[in-house]
């Protein structure tokens, strides 16, 4: 199979392309670099021995996306290329509305239109809003969207169920929990765009005296100490789970098309707890504060993971 993978360029993106070049996929890589690096590429080639280009085309660009589907014929999507930042999602919705349904409107245009087979859509836990009772499953119901970035992954979910009953595609969306570390060779990793807005990325640059501290935001929150409660899990989890998706998509019938499952740990931790254990684990001090809460966070999600261990066979 070809696998097309748009944002190839980015944080998840990158993983999942090493994951399907060791299982000796034929991978394209799309990314107009607007939040992703063309140098990550370097360190896939070192990883896997392979080198692989990346096709700078802005999906949102109706008429650059059919040709390269005309000039490329994929037999599959994975579809990454997003923008993702809860808080500039809050500050600027016109941007994330325009760039994330645009491109997923072209997108599946061509999947109409060059009668690809299967499709794997980065959805996230955003969709769920803010719920109290945790953890969420796949049936839970949906409420509503704390941002535009959740806002933007609802209606992409939405547009595939409705683009599924019409085309004979296969479809899977994943619901991404919190991904967090990287490829083993830390050749490869997270790269923030700007300054970092995930937790992680924030601990590791305080860490390593790139940002001067970090700011928790909010601790009170209906939490074990204040802070929100999130559920973390490993990228090439995350990343592996796409080349199981895949697989599941040739298998599928029309009445499970299309197929969500959620991608997490299965645990909720603290904000407070997740600094806890880095300081614990690597004896570095770190340097936060308490601040404000953030317009767009929810309080609490964690997944249940279980369809996804019983469909894919995977395991975090």
């Amino acid at each position: 199979m070809r696998i097309l993978v748009t944002g190839g360029c980015g944080y998840i993106g990158s993983h999942t392309l090493v994951d399907l070049l060791q299982d000796d996929y034929e991978v394209l890589c799309l990314d107009n670099l607007s939040r992703g690096a063309e140098k990550i590429l370097s360190g896939v080639e070192q990883i896997t021995g392979k080198q692989i280009q990346n096709h700078n085309i802005d999906l949102c660009d109706a008429d650059a996306t059919r040709n390269f589907f005309q000039l490329h014929k994929p037999d599959a999507v994975i579809h990454f290329a997003a923008y993702k930042s809860v808080g500039v999602s809050v500050e600027q919705p016109l941007l994330y509305y325009h760039n994330n349904i645009a491109s997923m409107v072209n997108l599946l245009s061509c999947v109409q239109e060059f009668d690809i087979m299967h499709f794997v859509f980065s959805s996230s836990c955003s969709v769920y809003g803010n719920l109290k009772t945790q953890p969420v499953n796949e049936l839970t119901p949906l409420g509503a969207a704390i941002s535009p970035y959740g806002h933007s992954k609802q209606i992409g979910e939405d547009m595939i169920r409705h683009f599924s009953k019409i085309c004979s595609t296969r479809f899977v969306m994943l619901r991404y929990f919190n991904p967090v570390g990287a490829h083993p060779s830390v050749l490869i990793g997270e790269i923030p765009f700007g300054k970092p807005s995930n937790l992680v990325p924030a601990i590791t640059q305080s860490a390593a005296g790139i940002l001067p501290a970090i700011v928790v935001h909010g601790n009170d929150y209906p939490t074990a100490d204040g802070t929100c409660v999130r559920d973390y899990i490993h990228v090439c989890d995350i990343a592996r789970a796409h080349k199981l998706a895949l697989n599941l998509c040739s298998t599928m019938n029309a009445n499970e098309n299309p197929f969500i499952m959620n991608l997490g740990s299965g645990n909720g931790n603290t904000v407070l707890e997740v600094i806890d254990a880095f300081e614990k684990s690597t004896g570095v001090k770190l340097n936060y504060s308490i601040g404000p809460r953030r317009h767009g966070d929810v309080d609490v999600i964690y997944s249940n993971n279980q369809l996804a261990k019983e469909k894919l066979g995977w395991q975090p």
